[in-house]
């Protein structure tokens, strides 16, 4: 590293400290937007008509019947997972 890069990187305290209030700054702003997309996502006022969707047309929904075996299945899978997390 020469002189010249030093001189580039060796900036005054007052500076330094002005950059770093400006990220925590941005951070801070960053921080309340996620918070409230995350506010927005969770009042979502359509979300009650999404989750009624399925209800009016059950005979488009599947039931145990269309996969048979499947319950059976999935049980072994899971017993599986359990029985490998309970190894580990």
């Amino acid at each position: 590293m020469t002189a010249a890069d030093m001189e580039r990187m060796d900036v005054p305290l007052t500076d330094l400290i002005a950059r770093v209030d400006a990220m925590a700054a941005r951070r801070r702003d960053l921080f309340t937007a996620g918070l409230l997309a995350e506010d927005r996502h969770q009042c979502d006022p359509t979300d009650n008509l999404f989750a009624q969707l399925p209800c009016p047309h059950p005979e488009a929904c599947s039931t145990s019947a269309d996969y048979p075996g499947f319950d059976a299945w999935i049980a072994q899978q899971q017993n599986l997972n359990t029985a490998a997390r309970r190894n580990r």
